[in-house]
């Protein structure tokens, strides 16, 4: 099941989603990535999932942030002063959108 995706940014380009894409990328690399290394189906990502337990460790979603940021274009992680620890699947979707590009 591949969607069809705008195409890559232009050098440096961070691409402008909206907020249900943007949640529809994340997810699609979740499981992406779940399915590389597991024979079962991705847990279903709600709002209120608690990202550890996803099954996913640090290490995991610290893979997960590095591949947005090649997809997107874009770190929020690096884009903030203080640290953010997103909890539950809501916000780190919620993080991604308020830090995302927003259309000129």
């Amino acid at each position: 099941m591949n969607q069809m995706w705008p195409q890559f940014p232009q050098a440096d380009q961070p691409l402008v989603l909206s907020a249900d894409e943007l949640r529809a990328r994340i997810t699609a690399m979740f499981n992406e990535m779940w399915r590389e290394d597991r024979e079962d189906e991705p847990p279903v990502l709600e709002d209120e999932t608690v990202l550890l337990e996803t099954g996913f460790d640090s290490m995991a979603f610290a893979v997960l942030v590095a591949r947005l940021d090649d997809e997107l274009g874009f770190d929020p992680f690096t884009m903030v002063e203080e640290p953010v620890y997103p909890q539950t699947f809501a916000e780190f979707v919620t993080f991604y959108a308020q830090c995302a590009p927003k259309p000129e």
